[in-house]
């Protein structure tokens, strides 16, 4: 492949070199090389051909270092594994942490995580840009964590002799996945003690949604992350809480770090009578609105924000606030607000993610590197303990500020 794209190179450099303008009127071209033959091109071609030399320009620095390292390496290089890094450079030179490239191991990987079945140790995990720590939101019932005693909130620091940060994160979740019965060695931080499982993996099957009635007609619907089956998982949750009476709702979006924009647009529409939940925009200007349909539940809304609800989990409740048919109770969220395009190689073997535009609340609120506002602050008690609560535990005060305030809209 680099050798004809050399040679591309210097057909073209040779073509544009030799050509003259023959025909202003008519848009044609013509040129005169090797042994004075004539080839007459439109210029719609000539453009072309020089747009592919211009591109392949810009890569004369990375194939003259790529040439230099395949003949005087130490070693055989790996060129396939040269290339993904490559990829991965241009992503980080963008300065954006959430666009990234991936490898075909890592491409798998990321579709297992949206099926919800895959080999592991069962931690779902959400990385923060700017202090590089990468905590543990979620641990899955019934896998190898949950049995050694991970607990969520502890902060991921060590896979096997993998340091993790933000950066690091993902190549740690590949050195977790395997082959199940095989160990893995995992440090976590918990209450800034340093503790370290070593555990099985082992086929996991992921809860992203939990939900139960409370006292007095209170529905609770804790959701994880937008992936998956979340739609038909969300709304078959509503509707049985319905089903037992549920008068109000309480829909728990803490540490939901979000995920496909298009659920967080379908579970909207089960609570809003039509209109706009939120619009993007380019760098061009160029807008898209994500709009509702007709016909929706009237039923009283709270939603439980924290600092780690991000994305998706922001355009619902931000959305939903923005129109005033949601309180939201809990912290500043995560101010992730951007929307971004996944997209597999031609090849089939790796694909990206590309942030493309930002997105704004109805009324035109930015959320990105804001996050959402509470209508009610509610915090977790100052202590160095990481505190969790059972599902549904009323002694969680983020909870009950919840429950309070769909009480109050019940009674509107």
């Amino acid at each position: 492949m680099k050798k004809r794209a050399m040679i591309l190179a210097l057909v073209l450099a040779l073509v544009l070199a030799a050509v003259t303008v023959t025909g202003h009127a008519s848009g044609l071209f013509d040129f005169s090389f090797l042994n004075d033959d004539s080839v007459t091109i439109s210029r719609d071609e000539y453009d072309e051909l020089k747009y592919a030399k211009e591109r392949l320009e810009k890569y004369d620095a990375i194939d003259e270092v790529l040439q230099f390292i395949e003949m005087y390496y130490l070693e055989e290089p790996d060129t396939d594994k040269l290339m993904d890094y490559a990829a991965k450079g241009m992503m980080a030179g963008l300065g954006d942490p959430y666009s990234v490239y991936y490898t075909a191991e890592e491409w798998d990987a990321y579709w297992d995580d949206d099926a919800g079945v895959y080999v592991g140790v069962g931690l779902q995990l959400l990385g923060d840009p700017e202090t590089q720590r990468v905590t543990i939101t979620q641990v899955f019932k019934g896998g190898p964590a949950e049995a050694a005693g991970v607990r969520r909130g502890d902060i991921l620091i060590r896979v096997e002799d993998i340091d993790v940060t933000y950066f690091t994160m993902q190549d740690a979740v590949n050195v977790m996945r395997g082959v199940a019965g095989e160990e893995v060695e995992i440090e976590v931080l918990h209450n800034k003690e340093a503790i370290t499982y070593r555990m099985k993996r082992a086929s996991i099957t992921v809860n992203r949604i939990e939900y139960t009635m409370l006292q007095d007609n209170v529905g609770y619907i804790a959701l994880h992350e937008f992936a998956g089956e979340t739609t038909k998982e969300f709304t078959a949750a509503f509707n049985d809480l319905k089903q037992r009476g549920a008068k109000g709702l309480i829909f728990d979006l803490r540490d939901n770090g979000g995920g496909w924009v298009q659920d967080a647009i379908n579970i909207a529409d089960l609570f809003v009578d039509g209109g706009l939940l939120a619009y993007s925009q380019d760098r061009y200007g160029n807008r898209e609105d994500f709009r509702l349909t007709p016909g929706a539940d009237d039923i009283p809304l709270v939603f439980i924000v924290n600092a780690n609800t991000a994305s998706s989990s922001e355009i619902l409740s931000a959305g939903l606030q923005d129109l005033g048919r949601a309180t939201v109770v809990g912290t500043q969220s995560f101010g992730k607000g951007i929307i971004q395009v996944v997209n597999s190689l031609s090849s089939g073997k790796g694909g990206f993610a590309l942030t493309y535009a930002q997105y704004f609340t109805p009324s035109g609120k930015a959320v990105h590197k804001v996050g959402v506002t509470p209508d009610v602050v509610s915090e977790l008690p100052e202590t160095d303990e990481v505190i969790y609560y059972e599902l549904g535990d009323l002694s969680d005060p983020q909870l009950k500020d919840a429950f309070d305030a769909v009480k109050k809209l019940m009674a509107d």
